[in-house]
C-alpha cells in the first residue's frame, strides 16, 4: 500500500504516515521503511542511527560500573594510587573486605594467596584490594592520593564492612578479623 504523501504530518520530534497499519514506535521515533519517505528525511536517519551506535556503546559502559558491585572470580584490583569511594565497590549481601596493600610491602605480598583463597572460597565474602601506589613509584607510596585519603600509616591495612554496607572493623581489629577467617 502506498501511501499519500501530501497528506504527510511532520512533526520535529517525528514523522507519521498512515499506512493503513500502525506504525513501529521506539521512544517517539517512528521507524519508516518506504523509500520516498527515506529519501526525504535522509538526516532524519542519520540521526536515529547515531542514537542507536551511541546506545550500543553506552551499554558496555553501564555494564562496567555495574560489575563494581558483583563479586568476580578474583578479587578486585582498583585505585592504583588515586582517590576511591569505596562505597562504588561494596557487594550488597556480602561482606566485603577492602585490602589496602603495595607491590613492596612484603607483608602484603604474604598475605595476598589467603585473601585470594579466601575470596574463592566463600561465597559470602568479597575481597577488593586496593592497591596504595601511583604507577612508576618505588617503594611504598605513602604520599598517594589514596594513601592521604584514607590517613593510612602501615599496610596492609584492612577494611570490612558488613553485608548492609556497615562498616564493621577497620585496622587492627580488622586484621584479626580477617586473619580469623584465613585460619
Amino acid at each position: 500500500m502506498k501511501p499519500d504523501l501530501h497528506n504527510l504530518t511532520h512533526h520535529p520530534a517525528r514523522v507519521v504516515v498512515d499506512f493503513g497499519r500502525p506504525p513501529l514506535e521506539m521512544d517517539g521515533l517512528l521507524l519508516i521503511s518506504h523509500p520516498q519517505i527515506q529519501e526525504n528525511h535522509m538526516p532524519r536517519r542519520h540521526s536515529f542511527i547515531a542514537l542507536i551506535l551511541a546506545a550500543l556503546l553506552a551499554i558496555p559502559l553501564a555494564a562496567l560500573a555495574a560489575d563494581n558491585q558483583t563479586k568476580g572470580p578474583k578479587p578486585a584490583h582498583i585505585s592504583q594510587g588515586q582517590e576511591v569511594k569505596l562505597a562504588d565497590y561494596l557487594v550488597p549481601g556480602k561482606t566485603t573486605i577492602f585490602d589496602f596493600y603495595s607491590e613492596y610491602c612484603p607483608p602484603c605480598r604474604a598475605i595476598a594467596p589467603r585473601l585470594e583463597e579466601l575470596h574463592m572460597a566463600r561465597a559470602d565474602i568479597v575481597v577488593v584490594k586496593v592497591d596504595i601506589n601511583r604507577p612508576g613509584v618505588k617503594g611504598i607510596d605513602w604520599k598517594s592520593p589514596v594513601a592521604r585519603q584514607y590517613s593510612l600509616r602501615s599496610i596492609p591495612h584492612f577494611k570490612v564492612y558488613d553485608p548492609d554496607g556497615k562498616l564493621k572493623a577497620e585496622g587492627d581489629e580488622a586484621y584479626e578479623l580477617v586473619t580469623s577467617w584465613l585460619k
